[in-house]
């Protein structure tokens, strides 16, 4: 009789030095299904995928595809078997062109020539078939977080794979990137793929998947039918307890100004426009400020000029009634800014340093972590087994771990930890909950509120609509650089919201607005 599917993944154990990160986990996938994998971070979803990629070797298990057990020793043999996979940071050469990347590994050659004229036609035929929709002269690094995803999928039907894993899809993706995706996902499944959705998203696991099966902390809790369950009960079986999906806070009680920025301007080296135009905001102690808008309208720009990694081009940046606008990193750091940075491992860890030394990176000059000059490693690692503790942050070898070992989202975990830990009273977070699970989630804004009641100041950049709707207190609007609207969250809707990010209306906003 022949087998429903595609893959089985039976009895697999992985392990790690101090954990094990899949213990005795089977798996199946069905011709032509979405199959969502849902787990909390560090639940073992990605070194279960990978290990069916080829990138890590199981102790104990098989693998059978059609029914027949199968060896895949690496990533070759598995596209020798038809699976790809996009891994959650990409990997792609940003100096090549999409049509480089994508037949990076399997060019076409004749007679030793390579032929980019033919692989550029089944390139720009694969596009258009599944609606991609990439330009494949456009250097990877000139083209937008969406577009880089699109070329990881195309390099996937490029090499024929028929069993496509995508790990954490939308952690990077604008709402409209997000609905593109899913789209796309409809799509491939439409024409004979089948799809492994490795995600903690549980909005997108009942839009787009058909079956979802459950990890929690390297264990197989079970697998249901979306149709048949609801995401109160996915989250219960994830995080083995009921989630509350509400931020519960008391109305603001702003005080004092903390940050306040007069006039700001950047302008892009690349294109020599404004990409921060006369942007003017305060925000006080005791209040969650966010901006709110459609990546690409100058967010990111705003918050480098504002936390120092760039010299804005005109304007002031003052905190506590102090202009800092030229002053360094460090400076703003000591004086109680702390920085949650969009990009987490270009900014926020050094990858190859363990955790320990991650978490003392904005103290570890000062005299709790340091004697005449020499570090007190004691001190390192007591601060760093604290702050694991108190955030929940898994890891395999405690503060020893290297951040380059660990999940995307106890990464995440790692740096709010640090941040929120400095003792500053002006914190400035960027897609603060980008590849959380809920339950991290629901913890994480609690523990923003909590910053907030204790009287600090918040500056929030989100992406998230229904974060900014449920956590900010202050909504401002940026669009093509601006401040286009400010807004009562108590007193707006998200299709409002939605009209001001697309530049559909504006309001007057008076610089200097409080």
């Amino acid at each position: 009789m022949e087998t429903p599917y595609v893959i089985e993944m039976l009895h697999i154990t992985k392990e790690f030095p101090g954990i094990v990160a899949n213990d005795d986990i089977s798996l199946s996938l069905r011709k032509g299904e979405i199959h969502a994998l849902l787990g909390e971070n560090g639940a073992g979803k990605s070194t279960l995928m990978s290990v069916l990629f080829g990138l890590y070797q199981p102790e104990k298990g098989e693998i059978k595809k059609n029914g027949k057990t199968v060896k895949i020793h690496n990533p070759n043999d598995a596209n020798a078997l038809g699976i790809g996979m996009v891994h959650q940071h990409f990997k792609l050469v940003e100096c090549f062109s999409v049509l480089d990347n994508i037949i990076l590994g399997v060019e076409p050659t004749k007679t030793g020539f390579l032929q980019r004229k033919e692989a550029r036609e089944k390139v720009v035929a694969l596009s258009k078939q599944y609606g991609l929709l990439v330009n494949p002269d456009a250097k990877i690094e000139d083209i937008t977080v969406g577009m880089q995803q699109r070329v990881e999928i195309l390099k996937m039907l490029y090499r024929e794979n028929e069993i496509l894993i995508f790990d954490e899809p939308t952690a990077v993706l604008t709402p409209q990137e997000i609905v593109d995706l899913m789209q796309i996902m409809r799509n491939l499944t439409k024409e004979g793929k089948s799809i492994l959705f490795i995600t903690h998203k549980l909005n997108e696991i009942m839009e787009v998947a058909d079956r979802v099966s459950v990890l929690r902390r390297g264990h197989y809790i079970g697998s249901v039918d979306v149709k048949d369950t609801t995401k109160e009960m996915l989250s219960k079986m994830m995080v083995g307890r009921n989630v509350d999906f509400s931020v519960h806070k008391a109305p603001a009680k702003p005080t004092d100004i903390a940050l306040e920025v007069k006039n700001l301007n950047v302008i892009s080296p690349l294109s020599k426009k404004h990409v921060v135009n006369d942007v003017s905001f305060t925000v006080r102690k005791g209040e969650i400020v966010c901006v709110a808008g459609i990546e690409g309208n100058g967010q990111s720009e705003l918050v480098y000029a504002i936390t120092g990694l760039t010299d804005p081009d005109g304007g002031q940046v003052l905190m506590h009634g102090e202009d800092i606008t030229t002053k360094p990193v460090r400076y703003r750091n000591d004086h109680g800014m702390a920085h949650i940075p969009e990009d987490r491992h270009k900014f926020g860890l050094i990858l190859d340093y363990p955790l320990s030394f991650n978490m003392v990176l904005k103290k570890y000059h000062t005299k709790d972590f340091q004697n005449r000059g020499f570090i007190r490693f004691d001190k390192v690692n007591e601060y760093g087994e604290n702050l694991i503790a108190q955030f929940d942050v898994r890891t395999s070898q405690g503060n020893k771990t290297l951040a380059r070992s660990m999940s995307g989202g106890n990464q995440q975990k790692a740096i709010i930890a640090r941040e929120v830990s400095t003792g500053g009273d002006l914190l400035v977070a960027v897609q603060l909950t980008r590849g959380l699970d809920v339950g991290a989630i629901e913890y994480i804004h609690k523990q923003i509120v909590k910053q907030r009641d204790e009287g600090k100041a918040v500056l929030m950049i989100s992406l998230e609509l229904d974060e900014v709707m449920d956590v900010s207190d202050r909504i401002l609007v940026m669009f093509e650089g601006k401040i286009v609207a400010e807004l009562d969250p108590k007193k707006t809707t998200i299709e409002e919201l939605g009209i001001y990010m697309a530049g559909g209306k504006k309001e007057t906003h008076e610089k200097g607005m409080e």
